[in-house]
């Protein structure tokens, strides 16, 4: 009886290479001037069977020279040689910068890898990201935000009257003004634009401490407010589990947590309502799903922060509806950075799918 025949294994392409480049972009209406623009360090990822995947880190102040450092010297060499397999990668490579830090610019950098080999895979199996993990939701509702504390009241109804008129049904304002009766006035216009039915969320953007948010409360919590965003250091679990059991208005938190850890903390602290982790400072689309499941668990809400044009992507496949931050005139799109059309299109307040392979960010030279 003859032998049987070798049965060929189908292994993983390997990574052979990862190569960054550095766009910085001015905005076209400033954050501030602590942030007048944007950082986007493009990653681009090759597999020895002649595959690309393309993805991007960001950051609006601070560290993309750090971030695109660690790619070049300390990612890219290590990721070479590895299965092109975003989950396994991912995790080696977290094991690997932990000494350089748990989150922060290391999760930062880390997305850029991980986001690149989210394209590949999807691109690979001739679908988007979106199919790709199990798109669950047609659409999902944008919301108008603006980082808006440095505008004036005449500005800041001059916005919220574009919001209206782009057909939001919910928008987002800062707060956080040295006198809070100047807070209240500005809430009271933006409220007195939306009407009645519309959400109106606020975000102090950790400008405040914990007496200082209980008495900022007591005068806005009355304009009927989805939620309050980040009032204090992200770092303060103590403070926010006290903020929670007094505040008659939801907590939300999240853009400045980087792990899966820091999450859990909050949420068995019961110390917030709502979560929103930013997919690139979390380390890219592999925690973050990781995160969200761990929320559903909890029955806690999750709203993804910022970058409309990914979080809108990954909005679509989450089990429930959720709201996608678009902030005014800030997407790559809108920042002239991207050099084919984008992954998504905006109309009638709502985000949905172009239907491009892999995440379907191809950025343009830089400027």
């Amino acid at each position: 009886m003859s032998a049987p025949a070798a049965v060929a294994v189908r292994t993983k392409p390997r990574i052979t290479g990862l190569t960054t480049r550095l766009i910085t972009v001015p905005l076209r209406r400033s954050w501030g001037v602590e942030a007048p623009e944007n950082h986007v360090i493009v990653t681009e990822i090759h597999t020895d069977d002649g595959g690309a995947g393309h993805g991007f880190s960001w950051t609006p102040t601070i560290g993309p020279q750090a971030a695109k450092a660690l790619l070049d010297y300390d990612i890219a060499p290590f990721v070479t040689g590895l299965p092109a397999n975003p989950e396994t990668v991912w995790d080696a490579l977290w094991k690997r910068l932990h000494e350089a830090g748990g989150g922060g610019l290391t999760t930062i950098a880390m997305a850029g890898v991980d986001l690149a080999l989210w394209d590949l895979q999807a691109s690979r199996a001739h679908t988007s990201v979106t199919g790709l993990l199990g798109q669950r939701q047609a659409s999902a509702e944008v919301y108008g935000s603006g980082v808006n504390l440095h505008y004036t009241l005449e500005e800041l109804v001059a916005q919220t009257e574009r919001w209206v008129a782009a057909g939001h049904q919910a928008v987002k304002i800062k707060v956080g003004k040295p006198d809070i009766r100047e807070d209240a006035e500005r809430v009271a216009a933006v409220r007195s634009v939306l009407g009645p039915d519309r959400k109106l969320m606020i975000d102090a953007n950790q400008r405040w401490d914990l007496p200082t948010t209980l008495k900022a409360l007591d005068v806005l919590a009355g304009f009927g407010l989805e939620w309050l965003e980040e009032p204090i250091r992200a770092d303060d679990l103590w403070a926010y589990r006290r903020l929670r059991k007094h505040s008659p208005v939801p907590i939300a938190l999240g853009e400045n947590l980087h792990t899966i850890y820091r999450f859990r903390d909050f949420i068995e602290a019961e110390a917030v309502d709502i979560i929103q982790p930013n997919i690139i400072r979390v380390g890219g689309i592999t925690p973050f799903r990781r995160i969200v499941e761990l929320a559903r668990t909890n029955s806690i809400r999750v709203m993804p922060h910022l970058l409309p044009e990914l979080s809108g992507q990954l909005a679509l496949t989450l089990a429930e509806p959720t709201l996608v931050e678009d902030v005014e005139e800030a997407s790559f799109e809108q920042l002239g950075i991207l050099a084919g059309p984008s992954p998504v299109r905006f109309s009638n307040s709502r985000v949905t799918l172009t239907n491009q392979p892999g995440l379907g960010f191809r950025f343009a030279d830089a400027r």
